[in-house]
């Protein structure tokens, strides 16, 4: 138990200082990645309104079904592609990219540089 918490504590200061440099605005959001061991989830978010404006994962039915397993650099890629075409949708063209607590390879990078190719400019 002690162990999962100290785990825990190491997760949110890394959590903490990637963010403490990023700020989401209304002309450049801040899209921002979240994984677990069998989904990834990743969402554009205004932090001056507190709004999330675009979000994709692999728990969406459209992907849920294209996809099949979402624990994958397969999936991350369909999900980065998904969220920069929602984001184009909704008129937002440049983020700054949140890894969170995450490190930026495998299933993070995998998914920043699909929405990359996508069109969104970080």
């Amino acid at each position: 138990m002690d162990h999962a918490r100290t785990i825990l504590r190491q997760r949110q200061r890394r959590r903490y200082r990637v963010r403490r440099h990023l700020r989401g605005t209304a002309e450049r959001p801040r899209l921002s990645v979240f994984r677990t061991s069998k989904h990834i989830y990743a969402q554009i978010i205004d932090d001056a309104s507190g709004r999330t404006l675009v979000s994709a994962s692999t728990m969406d039915k459209k992907l849920r079904d294209s996809v099949g397993f979402g624990g994958n650099q397969t999936a991350a890629t369909a999900v980065g592609q998904e969220v920069a075409a929602r984001a184009k949708a909704a008129g937002i063209s440049q983020v700054c990219f949140d890894r969170g607590a995450f490190r930026y390879h495998g299933r993070v990078a995998a998914l920043a540089n699909a929405a990359r190719e996508a069109g969104l400019e970080f």
